[in-house]
């Protein structure tokens, strides 16, 4: 049995469009999401058989794909679920996401800067990768990482909350090479009930990291 599924959409292919079109949602999930997925059982099962026969010379080449596929499958399932036709606009305590407008606030000055880092660390980081709003568990703030590819430059504990995709097959087919326009498109879809209830979940794991007995 795979351990890990791809996960159904929480929506139909056009529920975000124009923003994002049918047609990309549909090769993004279906193809490319269920890749990784796929890349992960299939590294399992190797890394299995490795250890069964005591080959351990792909060790380093299936570790590395272990964690491309694996953190391609989670930020995925992160990034539909972030996104709503409804969504957009800024967090408010009148749309009772409070705590969260709270966060951004203290952890960046204000929800506009908030806004203008974290389209500028997606649109900027190099090739293929994302841009990740993420809850860092020594300060308890957030903070704003680049993942090179799917994995990388990030806070061994931090977790993602909000994840913009900016690799080429999330965009091009409808941006073309414009990332920054898709970037800043991303906003407008924006479920930020999704962000809140990640925010507040992970703000609730204590301990998380056990630096000192």
């Amino acid at each position: 049995m795979p351990v890990y599924t791809l996960p159904e959409l929480p929506y139909d292919y056009s529920a975000l469009a124009p923003v994002i079109s049918p047609e990309i949602i549909e090769l993004h999930h279906d193809k490319h999401h269920a890749a990784y997925v796929k890349g992960a059982n299939d590294t399992l099962e190797q890394l299995a058989e490795a250890r069964e026969k005591e080959l351990w010379g792909a060790v380093n080449g299936l570790e590395k794909n272990l964690a491309f596929h694996l953190s391609g499958h989670i930020l995925h399932s992160v990034y539909w679920r972030n996104m709503t036709g409804d969504g957009g606009g800024e967090p408010l305590a009148a749309d009772g996401v409070g705590e969260l407008a709270d966060a951004i606030t203290e952890s960046f000055g204000s929800f506009a800067g908030f806004k203008a880092q974290l389209t500028k660390a997606s649109a900027t980081t190099q090739g293929s990768g994302w841009g990740v709003l993420a809850h860092e568990p020594l300060s308890g703030r957030l903070i704003i990482e680049q993942v090179y590819d799917h994995q990388g430059n990030v806070g061994q504990g931090s977790v993602p909350i909000l994840v913009f995709d900016a690799w080429e097959h999330a965009f091009y087919l409808q941006y073309r090479n414009q990332k920054v326009d898709f970037i800043e498109a991303m906003w407008q879809v924006v479920d930020w009930q999704d962000v809140q209830r990640r925010y507040l979940a992970a703000k609730s794991r204590t301990d998380v990291l056990l630096l000192a007995p």
